[in-house]
């Protein structure tokens, strides 16, 4: 099954492993093999808060309960131990729930090393959860050392101990699973952290000691498995020295593939088309496996919700609709309570028949998938009836624990009833259960939610978004758009210390622009003349300055946005009612440029916008002319202008505070702006010809990789 280079980075010998069920012992686990740590403790995460608890419901070992005063009095004690923690350099968006600086106390310590890595491609994410103590012990799985994790494996909604987020958001029960390996599988899993160290801070971490002879596997934890090989798989980004790694995909399209009787798979997010495709050919055999899914019941906030929850939806229904023979079962774990609320399902299992289990970081999402930075764990019985039977009993545990019964009364339903669904259905039906999953997506939400690689793409927002002949007029187009800043600049100067300045006095000028403004009619009038503008092909850019200019950098932003969208679909209107004539009457490279826009969607709108192949006024005629969907073209164009709206409203704001408040200052953040919007240019210029080579190396390896 297992295949390095192919659906895994490596196979290497553990002498003891186990499984991890839940935040409490997990976290007592970790706090176990840290404190016998001598030389190195590795910490790989997508989060990391120094503010937990760890040792809720435990008696205490002698050192402090949360985890950053815990790793400090583990430097203070171990006088040779370094501590390096690796964490994703996050998005604002999860500001409210993270820690955003470590306490100073920690940061002063030499031995403890800290870093925030964002070499990633645009909208991916270090999501690997690996911690290493000595190159002797590692846990691999779903658990960040972050908010919200801790929970008892009883998920109790009232837990009195239960931490709060920061802004007094209680915590809801959460559910999550871990492995912890040892010897050369543990050894293994350090050099894959010191690479990622290596790579996102130019500096080597501290190597092991061969003639280390401790043990700092978790005195509590008794082993599952023993004298197995582990094989690790990857998902990552292509880097400057290698090509895309989607192990992951491969080894879990393998698995399911080779299910015979069933497949348990507990998932935070399943939006992955690849597994969707697979998953549908199993349920369309005649004679296949039973599957069941523990499914996240609802993403937390407002944005997963209409996004990601919209697009598990949408891979559901094609799901369902596969299932011909009723072998696909869908549920989430419900617990008692009066308010509806749920457990949050963290975990990333698949167990196929009682001969494989994968555990890791990986969601079941295309983004996870294909360039996300990720780590699972996979152990195959090979028909050794005693990993057979302990990855039968790790399955009966999880079943149990949702079911509210015991490992033992799971595997006697399955034996009364010999398959895996009937099995559960036989169970179900307590205070504390498992519901069926049965939520649909409204039609009119479906709607406004634009296609998959939008949201959750399976690789990198890359310049093919962009036909490479127009990748050299594209630059041009940049360094020209820049030019004209520039030259705006220099007329300010003008303005400033020549005779133009007495010509059209700035004054006067404003006067007329304030009597303009204080108009009731203006919006509507700025908003019309972006609309007549697309119709006569006039240029956008100069009504966005011209705009700002009079009405400001705010009122001035919110009325080009306006009037560029409505403008936008105006265009586009006429495209598609003139038709694809209008395209196949252009040049050639127009209508290469609407075969694009019309197979690309969403992404293809958003780099034309954000990138001008072509007037502003002709892509919007293209992209009518085409078969592309109003919905995308419009996310796209919304999107897609925000960038450019802003750098403009800032820099025309900065030419005009310039010349109202002439000095120092404010001709050097002037020029300094010129300088950022020249650097961005030589940036995107290289960005676009490192992403064209990536574009073909990921080509290449999705072909040899395509099952």
């Amino acid at each position: 099954m297992f295949e390095p280079g192919r659906n895994c980075w490596r196979v290497e010998d553990a002498r003891r492993s186990a499984f991890l069920i839940d935040g409490q012992e997990y976290f007592s686990a970790f706090r176990e093999a840290a404190l016998a740590a001598q030389r190195s403790i590795h910490i790989l995460g997508w989060d990391f808060d120094t503010r937990i608890r760890m040792l809720i419901d435990r008696p205490s070992d002698g050192y402090p309960d949360r985890l950053g005063p815990f790793l400090d009095e583990l430097l203070m004690r171990r006088k040779r131990l370094h501590i390096y923690v690796l964490v994703w350099d996050f998005h604002l968006i999860y500001f409210k729930e993270r820690q955003w600086w470590l306490p100073k106390h920690l940061l002063a310590h030499r031995r403890l090393h800290f870093w925030k890595d964002g070499t990633h491609p645009v909208g991916a994410s270090h999501h690997q959860k690996i911690v290493v103590v000595d190159d002797l012990v590692a846990f691999v799985g779903g658990f960040d050392f972050a908010q919200c994790r801790w929970d008892t494996s009883e998920h109790r909604m009232d837990h009195p101990d239960r931490a709060m987020l920061p802004d007094g958001t209680p915590c809801r029960p959460f559910h999550d699973v871990q492995m912890v390996v040892d010897g050369a599988a543990a050894a293994a899993l350090g050099t894959l952290a010191r690479v990622r160290w290596e790579t996102a801070t130019g500096e080597r971490s501290i190597s092991p000691q061969p003639t280390m002879t401790h043990d700092p596997w978790p005195v509590s934890i008794r082993p599952h498995l023993e004298a197995i090989q582990v094989a690790i798989a990857r998902t990552m980004p292509a880097g400057a020295d290698h090509p895309p790694v989607r192990e992951v995909e491969r080894l879990l399209i393998d698995l399911l593939r080779a299910a015979r009787r069933c497949i348990y798979i507990e998932t935070q997010y399943f939006t992955s088309n690849v597994l969707t495709e697979t998953l549908s050919d199993v349920l369309r055999q005649a004679e296949g496996p039973d599957i069941v899914m523990i499914l996240h019941p609802n993403s937390d906030g407002w944005l997963e919700q209409h996004t990601m929850d919209v697009l598990r939806g949408r891979v559901l229904k094609r799901l369902r609709a596969a299932d011909r023979h009723h072998r696909l079962a869908l549920y989430y774990p419900r617990v008692p309570d009066r308010e509806g609320r749920c457990i949050s399902v963290h975990s990333k299992v698949c167990v196929i028949d009682d001969s494989c289990v994968r555990i890791g970081s990986a969601n079941l999402s295309n983004r996870s998938l294909g360039f996300d930075t990720e780590c699972d764990v996979a152990v195959q019985a090979s028909d050794n009836p005693k990993v057979m039977e302990q990855i039968a009993a790790f399955r009966n545990r999880l079943l149990g624990e949702h079911l509210n019964v015991t490992p033992d009364e799971v595997a006697q339903a399955l034996r009364r009833y010999s398959r895996l669904i009937a099995g559960v259905e036989a169970l179900r039906g307590r205070e504390r259960t498992l519901e069926v999953f049965d939520k649909h997506i409204p039609d009119e939400v479906d709607e406004l939610v634009p296609d998959e690689e939008f949201i959750d793409p399976s690789r990198p927002y890359e310049t093919q978004l962009v036909p490479v002949e127009h990748q050299s007029s594209v630059q041009r187009q940049l360094v020209m758009g820049v030019a004209v800043l520039l030259v705006v600049a220099a007329l300010a100067a003008a303005w400033r210390w020549s005779p133009l300045g007495e010509w059209l006095e700035l004054s006067r000028l404003t006067a007329y622009a304030q009597e303009f403004e204080r108009g009731p009619a203006a919006p509507f009038i700025i908003v019309g003349a972006f609309v007549l503008g697309g119709l006569v092909v006039a240029p956008v850019t100069a009504l966005v300055a011209a705009t700002i200019l009079v009405f400001g950098p705010l009122h001035g932003f919110v009325y080009s946005f306006i009037g560029m969208t409505l403008s936008a679909m105006v265009t586009f209107g006429i495209g598609r009612l003139v038709g694809r004539q209008l395209v196949e009457r252009w040049s050639t490279r127009l209508y290469r440029l609407s075969r694009h826009l019309a197979t690309k969607g969403v992404l293809a709108v958003v780099a034309v916008r954000v990138i001008p192949v072509a007037p502003f006024t002709v892509v919007n005629m293209i992209a009518g002319a085409t078969h592309i969907r109003a919905k995308d073209f419009l996310w796209g164009t919304v999107l897609g202008e925000l960038p450019g709206l802003l750098a403009i409203a800032m820099f025309v704001d900065q030419v005009t505070t310039t010349l109202r408040n002439p000095g120092l200052g404010s001709y050097l953040v002037l020029a300094g702006s010129a300088v950022v919007m020249i650097g961005a240019v030589w940036v995107l210029r290289r960005w676009l010809s490192r992403r064209t080579q990536l574009s073909k190396d990921d080509a290449r390896i999705t072909s040899v990789t395509s099952p």
